[in-house]
């Protein structure tokens, strides 16, 4: 009987160099952005992705898979949050954000006993040092009530997003 270490219980995403979390609810219409960027980077790119990358969809549990990350022994070198935001710019437009520059509607998305997600990304980075990268885009809906898929500015996004990501794992 051979017994298990740490390293064969720790998730594959503690392991991996490179860490892409699909944030957001696909019932949502555009909320689903990031959801739907890991679903095309694994069915469209899977040949392009490093064996040192991990996707996952995170949905809107990404506050446990943070949890993981902070609390664990081992992390990646840098966490990739893949979301959609409404910060006042066109509808489909790409842009990266830094942890502070997260809107204020944002901040406490699916908050669980007042820690929003936002703390848990400042200490994965600051204390945990890990580089920690938000590549958004800017909404154009997001219902009030259940209403899935894209709007069509968003959905122009996603490959664009898949390449500049596969992109970035490319160049040395």
């Amino acid at each position: 009987m051979q017994l298990l270490t740490s390293e064969d219980i720790l998730p594959e995403f503690c392991r991996k160099r490179i860490l892409v979390l699909g944030c957001g609810n696909r019932l949502f219409g555009d909320d689903g952005f990031g959801p739907a960027v890991v679903e095309c980077l694994q069915t469209n790119y899977a040949g392009r992705i490093p064996e040192d990358v991990c996707i996952l969809d995170a949905g809107t549990g990404v506050r446990t898979i943070l949890f993981t990350l902070v609390l664990g022994e081992r992390r990646p070198a840098q966490v990739i949050i893949v979301d959609a935001v409404d910060a006042n710019r066109k509808p489909g437009e790409i842009f990266t954000l830094n942890i502070d520059e997260i809107p204020a509607a944002k901040i406490d998305d699916f908050s669980m006993h007042q820690l929003p997600t936002s703390n848990l990304l400042k200490e994965l980075q600051g204390l945990c040092g890990v580089d920690v990268r938000i590549v958004s885009c800017q909404v154009e809906r997001i219902p009030d009530s259940v209403s899935p898929g894209l709007s069509a500015a968003l959905q122009r996004a996603v490959p664009d997003v898949c390449e500049m990501l596969i992109e970035g794992w490319e160049t040395p």
